[in-house]
């Protein structure tokens, strides 16, 4: 990752929602995932060991996060596909296939979608209603006299 992409990265992380965190973790996991099978074609073996060490550790923190949660389905969901990521991880390495990095990559994107819209979805504000206004007398009102100005007569 280069200095200008750490940088977006790290301004990106302040203040985002869970989702927000979420998905930039999926960016740089499947960056990861990438950069390992574009080092494997190059048959750069030190960069695509780095890329593929940085995504087991990404997995790690995923997998921490689906552990520290409350459970349920989705949870249960999640850890089945971080299991199996790991595993294919593993036999791409082993049997040094860019194309499993690569189908493994457009997983994560596809559930990094996923997340995506969730986000935009809790991020829409429901618009607010306003009463239609109501007036007694026809006019204006005077805030430095306190006072309503209209046309009437009594």
């Amino acid at each position: 990752m280069n200095p200008t992409e750490l940088f977006y990265r790290k301004t990106a992380a302040e203040g985002a929602s869970g989702f927000g965190l979420l998905i930039a973790l999926y960016d740089t996991l499947a960056g990861n995932l990438q950069r390992a099978a574009m080092a494997q074609r190059a048959g750069d073996l030190e960069k695509r060991c780095s890329e593929s060490s940085h995504a087991l550790l990404v997995i790690g923190h995923l997998e921490d996060w689906v552990n520290n949660g409350t459970g349920g389905e989705l949870a249960e969901q999640l850890a089945a596909f971080y299991a199996s990521l790991r595993r294919k991880l593993v036999v791409a390495e082993v049997n040094k296939s860019p194309e499993i990095l690569e189908e493994q990559m457009r997983a994560v994107l596809k559930i990094r979608e996923n997340w995506q819209q969730m986000d935009f979805r809790s991020t829409i504000p429901n618009p607010e209603i306003l009463p239609p206004p109501t007036s007694r007398v026809a006019g204006t009102y005077s805030g430095a006299s306190g006072r309503i100005q209209g046309n009437w007569s009594a």
